[in-house]
């Protein structure tokens, strides 16, 4: 056991003195690497067959800048971040600087930039303007819309509710993301649906191929409502799921319900086209708390897998979008580390992707929504902590940690008033006294709010596949819908549509003249 334990250690100190090699050879070795790889980069310009797009929300430059130090150390590089494509997006909204996820959401999937907290409408619809968002011109379709209209297969995974801001600009239509249920309508908007009504009951919803995530309140009205302010919860008495049932059944088509990791894994993927999986109330758990037994719920990898084995099955392709939205959650509540351990998570997904699918025919996008406050501060050893301590401040001596935000909660407002003498001091507490590496630990915020803030700034959008050259600079963030478009040639299927369309007016129109002339007036 000695012996083992003594090799270990070797081993571990072999593997951090390779790590931390500051030699030059090291370091030219480290740049040819990626210059050869440079050097033999091609564009991939094959259809896309396929298009997988990961949203991290909230996963901002840092985090993913983090992630990549938990994971690996400074030098590591993340399976996206090997990707021969990347560029940034500009993430402000129609209406606002710093953005929220329902209006980037919409730039990203409905390729139009909107205003704050509205879903697939553009900016002539202010929000709970619902007269306004019922107009068929200020609605907004989706990349999932036109694959579907391409005989594509479409769907989505989530950990955060089915009907939340990312996943619903999908295929939902709202003058408020908050509107997922009817138990957050107001009374006066009877002629609205609710985001969840419009997932089960609406086109594109109903078509969805893959529905993976939580949020089983705004679906199905429990039996004892919740006291979570910020659950939506239904009040109506319907049960969407056996909806959801009901119409697979009327059109016969091949589906499976499931609600735990037992169920998805008994899925029989070769005779199931059609397949939702609700498994929490609301989000889904934090990964390093998820019950990982036959009653728990999936991880962000595992939904991953399932939806591309069903939408697989459709042989002219598919779109998916998978949302790794715990990130976003623990950044706003000021815990880095579970943020980036999310972020860690959803990184699994990506790989797995990456293995089940073929670059020459699969466009896969990894980008954020928007960034968050968070900030790598000091200057740490390199191989230290990341969630570690930096140094003492110069000013007052208190240590702080590598990782603060800037906004943050109650929690992470670590100041405190001292008064000695008729003097008031403002302090800082001790990094020192907390275990910071905790995953209950809250980094320090320099101001306080309700809880931790979005952040301006653009986002990494990292690309391999089909035309993911498309993506090699600054762009506006509404560009990617019109790049994956492109890229899918659905722009052209959606091209034919429109000429099909008006082929049959003029057909129409060129039957009508002989009607007309001779056949009205010996009807008269």
């Amino acid at each position: 056991m000695r012996v083992e334990l003594v090799l270990a250690c070797v081993v571990f100190l072999l593997q951090s003195v390779v790590s931390l090699r500051t030699d030059r050879q090291y370091w030219i070795d480290l740049a040819q690497n990626e210059l050869d790889e440079a050097l033999h980069t091609k564009w991939n310009v094959n259809t896309a067959k396929n298009v997988i797009i990961f949203v991290g929300d909230g996963m901002g430059p840092n985090t993913v800048t983090a992630t990549r130090i938990y994971k690996g150390g400074e030098s590591h590089r993340l399976v996206y971040e090997k990707f021969p494509h990347m560029g940034l997006l500009k993430t402000y909204s129609a209406d606002k600087m710093v953005p929220d996820s329902s209006s980037t959401a919409t730039a990203l999937f409905n390729g139009v930039k909107t205003n704050q907290n509205t879903v697939a409408v553009d900016a002539t619809v202010q929000r709970r303007d619902c007269a306004r968002s019922l107009k068929e011109e200020a609605r907004l379709p989706s990349l999932a819309t036109h694959a579907l209209n391409a005989g594509k297969a479409a769907g989505f995974v989530t950990t955060m509710r089915v009907t939340h801001a990312t996943p619903a600009p999908l295929y939902a239509h709202s003058a408020d993301r908050s509107w997922e249920c009817d138990g957050f309508m107001p009374d006066t908007v009877t002629e609205c649906k609710d985001i969840a009504r419009q997932l089960i009951e609406d086109e594109p919803g109903r078509n969805l191929n893959v529905i993976l995530g939580g949020g089983r309140n705004t679906l199905v009205t429990p039996q004892e409502p919740s006291d979570n302010q910020w659950n939506c919860e239904r009040r109506d008495g319907r049960d969407l799921i056996e909806t959801y049932k009901k119409d697979k059944e009327s059109r016969n088509l091949k589906y499976s319900v499931v609600t735990n990791n037992k169920e998805l894994n008994g899925v029989n993927f070769n005779e199931t086209d059609y397949l939702i999986g609700i498994f929490a109330n609301s989000h889904l758990s934090l990964e390093y708390q998820r019950d990982k037994g036959p009653e728990g719920m999936p991880s962000i990898s595992d939904m991953t897998g399932a939806a591309i084995k069903v939408l697989r099955r459709n042989s002219k392709g598919f779109f998916l979008m998978v949302e790794g939205g715990n990130i976003d959650m623990a950044h706003h509540r000021g815990r880095a580390k579970v943020a980036i351990d999310e972020s860690a998570a959803m990184e699994e997904a990506v790989r797995l992707a990456v293995d089940m699918t073929d670059e020459e025919d699969t466009l896969i996008i990894v980008t954020s929504d928007h960034t968050h406050t968070l900030s790598i501060n000091g200057y740490p050893n390199r191989g230290s902590n990341v969630f570690g301590i930096a140094q003492p401040s110069s000013f007052d001596g208190v240590n702080y940690t590598t990782l603060s935000y800037s906004v943050g909660g109650p929690e992470t407002f670590q100041f405190y008033a001292e008064t000695e003498d008729n003097e008031t001091t403002v302090r800082r507490r001790e990094a020192s006294l907390d275990q910071t590496d905790s995953m209950n630990y809250h980094q320090i915020a320099a101001i306080r709010d309700v809880e931790g803030s979005h952040g301006g700034g653009d986002v990494t959008i990292y690309a391999r596949g089909p035309y993911a050259h498309l993506f090699h600079n600054v762009h506006e963030q509404h560009y990617v819908f019109h790049a994956v478009m492109h890229a899918a040639q659905l722009d052209k299927a959606t091209d034919s549509s429109a000429q099909a369309s008006a082929s049959a007016v003029t057909v129409i129109f060129l039957l009508a003249i002989p009607i007309k002339r001779y056949l009205l007036p010996n009807l008269q």
